[in-house]
This record gives C-alpha cells, structure tokens and sequence, in this order.
C-alpha cells in the first residue's frame, strides 16, 4: 500500500537534528491506499492515557517503531539529544513529560490506527478531556508497580463521561515490586470495571521473559535487540495451570457480561478461541468488560500483541453512534439527531474543532469528522458564529510533521489551516449549519496568580501571548483586576502555569514574573461611636 510505503520513507528521515526543535515540517504524501477509500472495519481512533510516568509515550514510540512508522526510537527525555517523536515540544523534551496531545496516525495489518498520546499530569487535564471527546476507543496505561494512582481514576471518569471503550494495558512489569495481579484487584475495586486478564506474564521484574496468550494458549517472546521478532511457542511447564485458572476466570468473567458466552458456559459447552474473542469484543464495546493486557515498552515487550488487541477488540468508527444536536429549539430537551458513519459524501458534512494549535502557517484546528466528506477548497460553516469558511489547506498529522490531503471522511482526524474559530466548534456544510456537536466539557481552574512581563517594554508580546494560549486552552483563563492593577492568570495548577511563563519567554522572547495576586482592603464601619 501506498500509504505503508510512504510511512517506510518518513521513518527512514530523520525528524530533526539533536537538540533542535524546527517547528511543523510538511510532507507530501498520498491520502489514500491502493484499493481507495479505507472502510469502516480498517480504521481505529484510540487515546493513549494514563497517570503520570505511567510510560504513554514510551509505549507509543515502540507502537510507531514497531508499525514501521519511525525508524529508530528514543528516550523520553531526550537523553540522546532527540527524544521521542510525540514529544515535539522543546519543554516536553528537557522536562520528560507529555504538556499537550499530539496526534499521528500509523497501519498495523492494513489497518489504519490514528493515535493521540495524551498527558498524564492533572494540569494538563483539558488535553485528555478533548482527546476522548472525538476518539472512539482508548488504552488505559497501568504502572505495574503503582497500579491505579489519582490520575488514573480522573481518566476513568472521563472515559465514562463520552462513553469510551478501553482496554488496560499493565506496563513496566520489568520493574522491581511490579504486581500485576494487584492491579487488577485495583482495577475491579478503585474503578468497578469487570476486569479479567486476556494475557499473563511469563515471570516478572528481572525473570520478565514473555507473556502468555489466554485466548490462544500460547507463549508469546520477543526476540531481536529490540523485540521486533514475534514468537509464538507453547505455554512453559511451570505456567500451565496458572494459564489454565486464568483462561477460565476470563471465561467467567466474559461470561458475566456477554449473553451468548453466558448461554454457553451454563450449558457447559467449551467456546472456541474465535467465540471467546467475539464475546470479548462485544462486551468491551459496551463497557461491561475490561481485557487487560501486560508488559513492558520500555523492554520492548507486549506492544504487538497489543496493537492486535487494539484491531480486535476496540470500535471502529462504525460501532459508535455519535449525536449532534438541532440548534435553534426553544424547548428544554434538544433533539438529537445520529451521524451517519457512511465514508463518501452522500451525507452533508459535519466536523467538531476539539483543538487549536498556532503554527508557523497560521491557526491549525485539529477536526474529528462525524459525517459526509471534506474536500480541499470546499467552504464550510462554523455553526455558533454563522461565518462562512474555505478550507485552504487540509493535513493529517504525526506529532510535528504534516502530510497534505485531497479529501478526509466521516472517522477521520485531520487538521485545517487557517480557519478562525474557538475550540468546540462545530463545522458542517450549508444545508446542514442548524446542528452542533456536544461540546467538551472544561473543568473550571483551581489556581490564580499574578503575572506580567518582566520588562515593560514587552506588554505586546505579552498581550500576544496570552490571547493566543486564551484560545488554545480552554482552562487557561485570563482577567485584568481594575483595583490592583493585575493580570490575574487562572489554570488547573502550578505546573500548568509555569509551563505558559516559559513558553511566554521561549516563543514570544517576554521572560514573565509571576506571584500572589493583591488583595484589595477595603475599610467599613464596625460600630457607632461618641
């Protein structure tokens, strides 16, 4: 395929020099595959999220590398002086963690997984709320050794708000005092999910060798420098009868939540690997079961069968139904009306803004399309402010790289430039602009602190600043307070503050000086006096 190809050639170009960070580079590349459009069935939209350090990124590194998608992968925090590919941004390099989503899209056996990596700190929370807004399916990472923390709890909450399937992925099992079965435990008590493993691992910490199909009864190693050998062997002597346990706690696990697999095992009949497969999937597309899998990305164990995982047991775009909403109702309940997942254009077009992002080429909008087709030059509407809208340049994206598209589909995600809008919009054609999408939902922030330029000189760039981090992050708010005389700056934490000084001094040259903001004393009568 075409697209496979060209993936190949992109991961064989270095992204940048060590140490550099050069902005959106554009590649020009061929949109679609060698039999046309892709269907419904070969397309997955999945989330990677989890708590902080939980390895999101560094499982998705492996997941590009092992997709052929990049050619060579690296750490984190950049400890070679390039650092991981999603990682595009220079503080996300020097400090090691995720600060803002960033979206690729890669095959794995001719199907097309368009992947958001998304932070895992708090502050950064709006990035999560947005990616799970127009994704159809996630990955729930778990530290093995910290199981389910805080954040991973906030994530669920989530997921369960926008209704997303997802599957659990146990990382860091090389790790000392990983406990994957505690885990698990975690999983159906801290999140009342019915969690069942789908794979066990083959020795833990150090003795970490490989891990254990429960569907397929079968070893599973990884051989290579960097595991890019899958191979398939028969369940070791010492790890039968803990795989036997485990296939039948998954079955009645399955069984629980899924009625034909229940008809089956009160009827004692012994499913097939396909059925147990089938009854998985069915019951994870309705959130009343959670697989989980195990491994280790940094050790370049797992990821494959992962990537299998993610084909057979999470939606594509066609299992989901997602609403929009008819605007201009006086009544109280709106009325809802089904996108149709058809990819061609026999449906108006309708797309929801859920980024926005300032690029060297203007704004760029990330779009999830729900419905119909969008072509290059076509115009469009934004339904809140009734403007009119041309599409000059439409890209699909790979953390920092762009690749120029003709047309996107309904399941698609893309970026448009220079569209002037406010995230949460909602585009659709004219005949059919009476319609929006829910909006995401934005937490309110938690902190206040003062903040202006260190020099007076720079109050235009700092003005630039913060209305261009006003539009992109919704939870980043911004008052001028008439009385002290302050810029008061609102968010979801300290970490998220400071994150917006340094990039004020990195990006618009404007060092910044934070602190508490003033309070305003007023005098007011106590009593009355002789």
């Amino acid at each position: 395929m075409r697209l496979l190809k060209a993936a190949c050639i992109l991961g064989h170009r270095p992204f940048r020099q060590a140490g550099l960070c050069r902005g959106r580079q554009t590649l020009n590349l061929s949109r679609h595959c060698s039999s046309g459009i892709v269907p419904n069935e070969r397309i997955r939209n999945i989330g990677i999220s989890a708590h902080i350090d939980s390895g999101k990124t560094t499982l998705t590194e492996r997941i590009l590398y092992y997709t052929g998608r990049i050619a060579q992968m690296h750490e984190v925090k950049g400890k070679d002086g390039v650092g991981a590919v999603m990682d595009s941004m220079e503080l996300e390099r020097q400090r090691g963690i995720t600060i803002q989503s960033a979206a690729t899209f890669t095959m794995w056996k001719d199907t097309n997984i368009n992947i958001i990596d998304t932070p895992g700190h708090v502050d950064f929370t709006i990035e999560v709320e947005r990616a799970l807004r127009v994704l159809d399916g996630a990955v729930l990472v778990l530290c093995a050794v910290g199981g389910v923390q805080c954040q991973t709890m906030t994530v669920n909450r989530q997921m369960k708000r926008y209704g997303v399937p997802f599957l659990t992925f146990i990382n860091k099992l090389d790790r000392s005092g990983s406990n994957p079965n505690k885990a698990v435990q975690q999983i159906r008590s801290k999140l009342n999910h019915n969690a069942a493993f789908v794979q066990i691992p083959i020795g833990i910490e150090s003795n970490f060798k490989g891990i254990i199909d429960l569907v397929e009864e079968r070893a599973i190693f990884f051989d290579g420098e960097y595991g890019q050998s899958v191979r398939y062997d028969d369940i070791p002597a010492d790890f039968r009868a803990e795989a036997a346990d485990r296939r039948q706690e998954l079955i009645e696990s399955v069984a629980n939540s899924d009625d034909h697999l229940g008809e089956m095992f009160l009827e004692e009949k012994i499913p097939t690997n396909l059925e147990i497969k089938q009854a998985i999937r069915r019951a994870t597309l309705k959130r009343l079961f959670t697989p989980v899998l195990v491994g280790s990305a940094l050790k370049n164990k797992g990821v494959q069968p992962l990537l299998d995982a993610v084909l057979d047991y999470l939606p594509n775009p066609s299992e989901v139904q997602n609403f929009a909403i008819l605007n201009q109702e006086n009544t109280e309940e709106k009325s809802k009306i089904l996108m149709s997942s058809l990819r061609d254009d026999t449906q108006p077009f309708v797309g929801l803004a859920f980024k926005l992002e300032a690029g060297r080429f203007g704004q760029l909008t990330y779009v999830r399309v729900y419905q119909g087709m969008l072509k290059k030059g076509e115009y469009i509407f934004n339904t809140r402010t009734g403007k009119k809208v041309r599409v000059q340049r439409l890209v699909r994206l790979h953390a920092d790289l762009m690749e120029d598209v003709d047309e996107v589909y309904a399941g698609d995600i893309c970026a448009l430039f220079g569209i002037d809008c406010a995230s949460g919009d909602t585009f659709a054609s004219k005949s059919n602009d009476n319609i929006s999408m829910e909006s995401i939902h934005v937490p309110d922030p938690v902190i206040s602190v003062a903040m202006k330029p260190s020099n007076k000189n720079d109050m235009d760039k700092f003005s630039k600043g913060i209305s261009r981090f006003t539009r992109e992050d919704p939870t980043f708010r911004v008052h001028y307070e008439v009385e002290s005389k302050e810029t008061i700056v609102s968010g979801m934490g300290e970490l998220h503050l400071e994150i917006y000084a340094q990039r004020m001094e990195r990006e618009y040259g404007c060092p910044c000086v934070m602190g508490k903001p003033k309070v305003a004393f007023r005098e007011t009568i106590a009593k009355p006096v002789q």
